[in-house]
């Protein structure tokens, strides 16, 4: 019998291996993917965004409506100490312009190896291409590759993701076994499909910049792509939620403009040039901005001005939930103790993306995992303390 048994290898469950195993007790991990850290690896594609520094207020709004739940763990587990956890297993950070934080060597691998070094250094036991079938009474059941394999452990964390990237090992299918306790599965973080005219097929893979996105009271700065789908990218995904939740996407291509000044310029005299030709030179919209202006825009009742500050999207579809980049979601707060415990299970307790909560990418998703996991982990400790 092992003291912990961890099922899932992401951050969630990595940390909580690190924080038992450092209190000395024996933990195996249980991962159903062939290698540990998938979709840690993956994020750490483009720059691995670890966390973001900004004052905890702020930070902890990014959780919406589960900030209240996560507010003592991430206060236990902010963007400082994941900084802190960083640098103690060899890695630099940096934090740039907007405040997201990442590694000097913008990847996910090194840090992941000197992470997987300290663990088997304290003794955690990973076993992969392990997947958990469910209970049978206390004793936890897996499929792998050389058969049938049960578990007996003191304690259990359970760390199996959401259901989004079921090639990285996140699929939801653990749901089943908690019917009661899970809140239904959404896609967070994605993009969303649009039919666009033939008129805009020039600018699929175009980055749209310098833009404000607003949907009902979540607006964001960043970029974002269009493609032959629909649109993806940062600054989609900030207010995605708020879309998929019903709110209309609205777009201001010259944020920096009022609505005045723009008009004023439009009014200037303009002699031979076209209306075209005005939008490029005394506006100054590049030609995909000119083509949105003109695709969501040309059967719009409004003045060219209020176009340009308030373009709105119609009807937007999210993409599927498997290309979502997280979800929301999962067992649901009113299901577990403040310990993370679940209240059904005794001795088992939840971390990472299974829980339901959703945060936009900019370091909310890694630093809420690896909250989760030391929370649980802590609170794993002291089950076996008093068990």
């Amino acid at each position: 019998m092992t003291d912990a048994l961890i099922i899932g290898g992401g951050p969630a469950g990595l940390m909580a291996a690190e924080v038992l195993s450092a209190a000395g007790r024996s933990v195996v991990v249980a991962e159903a993917m062939p290698t540990v850290g998938r979709k840690f690896l993956m994020a750490g594609k483009s720059g691995l965004n670890l966390t973001k520094a900004e004052p905890k207020p702020a930070f902890n709004a990014a959780y919406g409506d589960a900030s209240t739940a996560l507010s003592d763990i991430l206060s236990a587990c902010g963007p400082d100490d994941v900084v802190a956890w960083a640098e103690g297993l060899g890695q630099d950070v940096f934090t740039g312009s907007t405040g997201r934080i990442f590694p000097k060597q913008m990847k996910a691998s090194p840090l992941l190896r000197a992470w997987l070094t300290r663990l088997v250094g304290q003794g955690v036991t990973i076993n992969t291409r392990w997947c958990w079938t469910g209970w049978d009474g206390d004793i936890a059941m897996f499929d792998t590759p050389d058969g049938p394999e049960r578990i007996t452990a003191k304690t259990t964390i359970l760390a199996m993701g959401g259901a989004s990237w079921k090639r990285l090992g996140s699929d939801g299918r653990w749901a089943k076994h908690f019917l009661g306790d899970v809140a239904p599965f959404q896609p967070a973080n994605m993009g969303f499909s649009f039919d666009w005219s033939t008129h805009m097929t020039q600018h699929f893979g175009a980055a749209v910049k310098g833009t404000k996105l607003t949907a009902g009271n979540t607006t964001s700065r960043g970029e974002f792509i269009i493609s032959s789908k629909g649109i993806e990218g940062g600054g989609v995904y900030m207010v995605s939620s708020a879309v998929r939740d019903g709110s209309q996407l609205s777009l201001d291509l010259l944020p920096e403009m009022s609505v005045d000044a723009i008009a004023a310029k439009l009014d200037a005299p303009k002699g031979k040039q076209s209306t075209a030709n005005m939008l490029r030179k005394a506006l100054k919209l590049d030609p995909v901005k000119r083509a949105l202006l003109n695709e969501l825009g040309r059967n719009l009742d409004a003045p060219l001005a209020q176009k340009i500050k308030a373009l709105p999207f119609p009807t937007l579809t999210p993409r599927p939930i498997d290309e979502a980049i997280s979800t929301a979601g999962g067992v649901r707060f009113d299901a577990l103790t403040d310990d993370l415990m679940l209240k059904s299970h005794e001795g088992v307790f939840c971390a990472g993306e299974m829980l339901d909560w959703e945060a936009p990418t900019g370091g909310y998703l890694i630093t809420g995992c690896l909250a989760t996991g030391r929370w649980a982990g802590l609170a794993a400790a002291r089950h076996l303390q008093t068990s």
